[in-house]
């Protein structure tokens, strides 16, 4: 099942001339081509005569063509190219790979052994500038805590089997798979509930694990795929992948959804983001006797770091200024700014029940470089790797409670505000004695420590 919008013809002909060449016959029984409402003229008739002369050969419905009278999304398109395919096994791909020799076989066995098992291939990148082909390493598939999927170190028990082969446990999966057609109904497809793009993927993958099945990803299996510079989909895409991380998070997570709606630095309560209706799938959930998040945290997503220690999360400002807020500043200098609010990344800050202020990302896996935590340095703010800071007993601990200093534990001095000719805003930061400026944190999840 292809699903396309506006996909250059070439590209999608491509896809489909090499699973064509190299599936074997007996295994691939159609094609089914989801168009979700392009406008490209191409897509029209080139694609119908192609599609016709392409059936005339190998039997009358080997392609299925599905044209969407409106766009629906990636979402809801891949469910309406389930719903046409008959055989019983059915793989969902992007219309802008390139299979390779061999790569149906592995993934049919482990599915026949085991019907419950949703499989991966492993992908290789196609350059969407040169269409050559780049070799990518072994990976598992995962996520960070706003729920984009990402590449994973393959996992330990993995890499002991000294066997490059054996198939690589994955958290979730990156876009492309192939599942026991009815298992998937069973599971419950995809979330319809979801919009346009994102986050379905990460869903599926936590759903299958918590609900009894598994995910894999095959080294033996290889797709080439290209990665666009653009998405044909919704130029507003993160406010998208947004909702639908909350709508996983609300259903799936249990009390570590809170994690999401602090990567994604929105409050907890009255986040203002409709999600829509949750209920089906919460009863799904039911219905299906899921384990718990922390179940699937514990054994299959070990790498995955928690944030629970978390108290006040949001962006944080001073009452002197009202329209900046701390920021982490250019990444090299490891010098936090004020700066103009913007609300993104690089102004998330987090308080932890140890008493440590985190500015910038949350670190998704524990083999990622690690957060930045505010020290101070000879009476100079600075931001430093957390657990560096903390191996050298560096001054890295805080007290504050909403409305009040940002003091110091050891050295007693605060974080303030100083006017400076040389800054773009009249204020820098300084670590001086405490002249009691107040401080505010957008988001309090437990009261904070006096």
């Amino acid at each position: 099942i292809f699903i396309f919008v506006n996909e250059a013809l070439s590209v999608l002909l491509r896809s489909v001339h090499t699973v064509i060449q190299r599936t074997p016959p007996q295994l691939l029984r159609e094609i089914v081509l989801v168009d979700d409402h392009s406008s490209s003229a191409e897509l029209k008739e080139h694609l119908q005569s192609f599609v016709d002369e392409t059936n005339a050969q190998h039997g009358p419905g080997f392609i299925k063509v599905v044209r969407h009278d409106k766009q629906e999304g990636l979402i809801r398109s891949r469910v309406s190219g389930w719903r046409a395919a008959s055989a019983p096994v059915v793989a969902l791909f992007d219309a802008h790979v390139e299979f390779n020799t061999g790569w149906a076989e592995p993934i049919l066995r482990r599915i026949k052994e085991d019907r419950t098992r949703v499989v991966s291939p492993s992908f290789d990148n196609i350059k969407y500038d040169t269409f050559e082909i780049e070799e990518y390493p072994l990976s598992a598939q995962g996520f960070d805590w706003e729920l984009w999927c990402r590449y994973l170190n393959p996992p330990k028990s993995w890499w002991t089997l000294r066997n490059h082969t054996a198939p690589i446990r994955s958290p979730a999966l990156i876009g492309c798979f192939v599942v026991d057609r009815k298992y998937f109904e069973e599971i419950g497809l995809l979330d319809e509930g979801m919009e346009i793009y994102g986050g379905e993927n990460v869903e599926l993958g936590i759903r299958v694990w918590q609900c009894g099945g598994s995910v894999e990803v095959l080294p033996c299996s290889r797709i080439a795929h290209i990665e666009r510079a653009h998405k044909p989909y919704t130029e507003n895409l993160t406010a998208h992948v947004r909702r639908n991380a909350l709508r996983v998070a609300e259903v799936w997570m249990d009390s570590y959804k809170s994690h999401v709606y602090m990567a994604w630095n929105v409050p907890l309560q009255n986040s203002g983001i409709d999600i829509g209706d949750v209920s089906e799938r919460k009863a799904l959930r039911s219905r299906l006797k899921c384990r718990p998040f922390s179940w699937f945290l514990s054994n299959i997503y070990p790498e995955l770091r928690s944030y629970s220690d978390t108290v006040a999360y949001g962006v944080l400002k001073n009452s002197l200024r009202n329209d900046l807020c701390l920021d982490q500043g250019p990444d090299t200098d490891n010098v936090p700014i004020m700066y103009l609010c913007h609300g993104m990344t690089p102004q998330n800050v987090y308080f932890t029940s140890s008493q440590q202020l985190h500015l910038g990302v949350l670190s998704p896996t524990i083999d990622d470089d690690d957060n930045k935590c505010l020290v101070d340095v000879n009476s100079r703010p600075r931001l430093l790797e957390c657990s560096y800071a903390a191996t050298k007993h560096m001054k890295l601990t805080w007290t504050f409670a909403q409305g009040g200093a940002i003091q110091n534990l050891e050295s007693q001095r605060c974080l303030e505000l100083v006017e400076s000719r040389q800054s773009e805003f009249t204020f820098q930061l300084a670590i001086q004695d405490c002249t009691g400026q107040k401080w505010t944190i957008t988001n309090i999840l437990t009261v904070l420590p006096q």
